[in-house]
């Protein structure tokens, strides 16, 4: 259902390498990953995210910054960029170190609204 929109927010970013709609329980709505890319366990990935997001939620709160609306992770061959899409489920979308950023931020807050009204 939600994996079109994920493969169509992946395919459209040079770099991109998949994309997954995430509980802030750790289940898995829905993902993508580009063929070729299946190194990449995003399952595994947005599991992860999924406590640390829920931390950085608490935190945002703790500190009086107001809601959390996105985190960037970047690592030596892979960033992932969140976008909190509710109180209840985030989007993640997986892309190499050289893909544009801002393309792919753009592309997420594109998708939210299409996410939320589905949901």
């Amino acid at each position: 259902m939600f994996r079109d929109s994920l493969q169509k927010m992946v395919d459209r970013l040079t770099g991109g390498v998949a994309g997954i709609l995430m509980g802030f329980d750790g289940i898995s709505v829905d993902s993508y990953t580009k063929p070729g890319e299946e190194a990449i366990d995003i399952q595994t990935v947005g599991m992860e995210l999924a406590h640390v997001v829920a931390q950085m939620r608490k935190a945002a709160e703790q500190l009086g910054s107001g809601s959390l609306r996105e985190i960037t992770l970047k690592a030596d061959s892979l960033v992932v960029l969140v976008y909190l899409i509710s109180s209840e489920y985030f989007v993640a979308c997986a892309v190499k170190p050289e893909a544009s950023f801002g393309k792919a931020r753009y592309l997420m807050r594109l998708l939210a609204p299409q996410i939320q009204a589905e949901l």
